[in-house]
């Protein structure tokens, strides 16, 4: 008898753990008036799902309860290739939900609560579309995320092995709350209308920038296909206005595969990409954008780039930095209405510079910086603050153009070619936004402002 009460003891929280409900969406964007389906492995025999809206607000727009559950296996290259389950069920979209990025929670009885999410764009039959466009990144959200055994990092992947292809069709890992989430609340509550995107639009669904005057990336915008920058340099070339308030932005190329539903990137070794040896010229290399190989560094397109910038606060690097930029050019609209004064840091309080940072090759002349161009940053860029970056030397050393002992910058300029670009070159901007500081809310505002005006 005691046994068997041991056994019972024993047993139990082994059965309770076991109960699992995993999903993802199909697609990582979806228009209204189509129909978002559900790919779910559960255990349990029932399962509920409910779509949350996350701005401002978080608005529930739908839930239903007792889907049918069934559990699926895990192919072995399940983090490369996809799950590939079954659809459990659809959801078709009304003309009423608002453009944004949608939590879908996902749970069972005795099963811990799991979550994915998907994208919605707004109608193209929409009567006036937003001015402004945030293309979230959701490609570097799936870079990172390790489900199923790899993602394109080792650090977190099983035994240490890094990954060159993810797949969209697996439980996803989301980054919108560490950064994009708090600039969309921000901008909720000032009154600012928001369009939405996936990085994947910008590739797949071009004509969303039509009728656009800014396009806004916000916090890490780290992966970006030709075809994406090929159309957003169109846009900027017509007379379209980008705010970069990102980090290490269009830093690595990746390759989109099935139709949209992979990734490929072999990063550091770019020898073993398939066009390395099978292309002349090296034009869609996965590696950096910076690579002298490639020749198209991200510097052309965001006026800055990560070989000149870096981390700080963190990785190890400048940990004891004060997460400040320091104005160089008071006078500069960007400025206007924040009493700053030559030499004056900006958004400390809140650590604007932290994580990670894009800068450029710098000259100072009568101590005020001037790009020299060498590293493809435009000839009319303007430096309007910056802040120290260095990089790790095991991120930065395998580069075979690698000046040892380099250091960089976070660089906050501007510059014109059609259209205007600025870029804060940090990936935590947003942070100052979430902390109300009242320089980076109007330096964010001014901006804003200026580049969505109509023609």
């Amino acid at each position: 008898m005691k046994r068997s009460i041991l056994l019972t003891v024993l047993l139990l929280p082994i059965s309770l753990c076991a109960a699992s409900v995993e999903g993802y969406a199909g697609r990582v964007s979806y228009a209204p008036g189509e129909s978002v389906t559900l790919h779910v492995s559960s255990t349990a025999p029932k399962f509920s799902a409910e779509f949350t809206r996350l701005g401002a607000e978080r608005v529930s727009v739908w839930k239903m309860e007792n889907i049918a559950g069934a559990a699926h296996p895990t192919p072995e290259n399940a983090s490369s290739h996809g799950c590939n389950w079954p659809s459990a069920i659809s959801v078709p979209i009304p003309a009423d939900w608002k453009s944004g990025y949608y939590h879908v929670t996902l749970s069972a009885p005795e099963a811990k609560d799991s979550s994915c999410y998907f994208v919605l764009r707004e109608s193209p039959d929409t009567a006036e579309p937003a001015a402004i466009l945030l293309e979230l990144s959701t490609n570097t959200y799936n870079a990172y995320n390790n489900w199923g055994g790899f993602s394109l990092y080792a650090y977190n992947g099983r035994d240490k092995v890094q990954g060159h292809r993810v797949s969209f069709h697996r439980p996803p890992r989301s980054l919108f709350g560490n950064w994009e989430h708090h600039f969309v609340a921000w901008a909720e509550k000032q009154g600012i209308p928001l369009a939405f995107a996936a990085n994947s639009d910008l590739e797949f669904h071009p004509d969303i920038l039509k009728k656009r005057r800014l396009v806004i990336s916000v916090g890490h915008d780290e992966y970006w296909s030709a075809p994406m920058r090929d159309h957003l340099e169109s846009f900027i070339g017509d007379g379209g206005n980008v705010a970069f308030f990102s980090g290490n932005t269009c830093c690595w190329q990746v390759r989109s595969e099935d139709d949209g539903n992979a990734l490929t990137c072999w990063k550091q070794s770019y020898q073993s990409d398939p066009v390395f040896e099978a292309e002349k010229g090296h034009a869609l290399l996965s590696s950096l954008w910076s690579h002298h190989l490639i020749g198209r560094p991200e510097n052309t397109l965001t006026g800055v780039g990560f070989l000149w910038g870096g981390y700080h606060k963190s990785h190890g690097q400048l940990m004891d930095g004060s997460g400040a930029f320091t104005a160089h050019h008071p006078d500069h609209w960007v400025f206007e209405g924040t009493d700053l004064k030559r030499g004056d840091a900006i958004g400390g309080k809140d650590t604007v510079v932290g994580y990670e940072c894009d800068g450029c090759e710098i000259e100072w002349r009568d101590k005020l910086p001037f790009p020299t161009h060498r590293d493809g940053t435009p000839k009319n860029f303007k430096i309007l603050a910056t802040a120290p970056a260095r990089w790790h030397p095991d991120d930065s050393e395998w580069y075979e153009k690698w000046e040892k002992g380099r250091e960089g910058n976070a660089v906050l300029g501007i510059y014109e070619r059609g259209g205007t670009v600025v870029t804060t070159g940090t990936t935590d901007w947003a942070h100052g936004l979430r902390g109300g500081d009242p320089v980076v809310e109007r330096i964010t505002k001014n901006i804003i402002k200026k580049l969505s005006r109509p023609k």
